[in-house]
């Protein structure tokens, strides 16, 4: 898909139905957004690292109708504040969702609430103490977990070169155009929707603080000190932790960007364990369609659709 292929397309996110702040212990504010339908079951929505869960749209759009939608970005990402470096962490995350989570029900009403999380929202979500706890069901897309039997150093070695490419990755940009190119061009963004590199710009990018162009919501050092130190963090879950049922659907385990592992998939059987074929760890912003169908199948099975 060539870069022109990607500008045709638009995606205009819809103003929130309602906003509302939270704090955080060391003063972070994070900004909840509620979307679709205030009458239907409640989803709590966010996002991988370095994103927002704005970037979603394509997906969580396909939803809009049927559900109460409530989404958040974690500190130092999208529409939440800035915080210092030494605080942006997987630990501190984990700790900040206890008061999102608390805080959707005071400022949008206590319900059932199924998580819906990518990636690093997807990984905090496992380390909750208990996992699930609160939740009527998860649905994790893609998370940072390993199996028995996988190459431990590998996957650390692997964490390492990540952190090492995100630290060199450009920070500033004349306008939000230069950063869609980008990305539009990038071979690992090759099977985006067209018009998603753009809306990835436009949710990532503010302007910079002094007024010259634009800035990366989360600064290229954060989110590599979240991979350098995301090995630590991975999990080799055990759905008896779970409080709550929990899907995971990965992305095509044969494609060169997976967090889950190639071959033996066999002990994911009992966390309901799906996959889409032909996407990479984007695969909501690659085929949110299927993404939806396989969610909106395991939740009907639950009753919570």
């Amino acid at each position: 898909m060539t870069a022109a292929d990607h500008e045709a397309c638009r995606w205009d996110l819809p103003e929130p139905l309602a906003t509302a702040d939270v704090c955080t212990a060391d003063g972070a504010r994070i900004v909840l957004r509620r979307h679709g339908n205030p009458d239907g079951p409640r989803l709590v929505v966010s996002h991988g690292n370095g994103l927002a869960a704005d970037v979603y749209y394509p997906f969580w759009s396909l939803l809009a109708e049927r559900f109460d939608l409530v989404l958040y970005d974690f500190r130092n990402h999208g529409w939440s504040g800035r915080s210092d470096v030494r605080s942006h962490t997987i630990a501190t995350f984990v700790e900040d969702n206890q008061l999102v989570f608390r805080g959707i029900d005071h400022h949008f009403g206590a319900k059932s609430t199924v998580g819906v999380f990518h990636s690093l929202s997807a990984t905090t979500a496992i380390l909750q103490d208990p996992p699930g706890e609160g939740f009527a069901a998860l649905v994790l897309f893609d998370p940072a977990i390993h199996l028995p039997g996988g190459d431990l150093l590998q996957a650390d070695k692997q964490w390492q070169q990540l952190a090492g490419a995100t630290r060199s990755r450009r920070e500033r940009f004349e306008t939000r155009e230069q950063l869609a190119e980008r990305i539009a061009r990038a071979p690992a963004y090759a099977r985006l929707l067209p018009g998603v590199a753009d809306l990835i710009a436009r949710a990532t990018l503010r302007p910079a603080a002094d007024e010259r162009g634009y800035e990366l919501c989360c600064p290229a050092e954060y989110e590599a000190q979240v991979l350098e130190y995301a090995f630590a963090y991975n999990q080799e879950p055990e759905p008896a932790a779970f409080r709550c049922p929990v899907k995971v659907i990965g992305c095509d385990p044969t494609m060169p960007f997976s967090f889950l592992p190639r071959l033996d998939l066999a002990g994911l059987t009992d966390l309901h364990y799906d996959f889409v074929p032909d996407t990479t760890h984007f695969l909501q912003l690659e085929n949110p369609s299927e993404c939806a169908a396989l969610m909106l199948a395991f939740l009907e099975q639950h009753g919570l659709a």
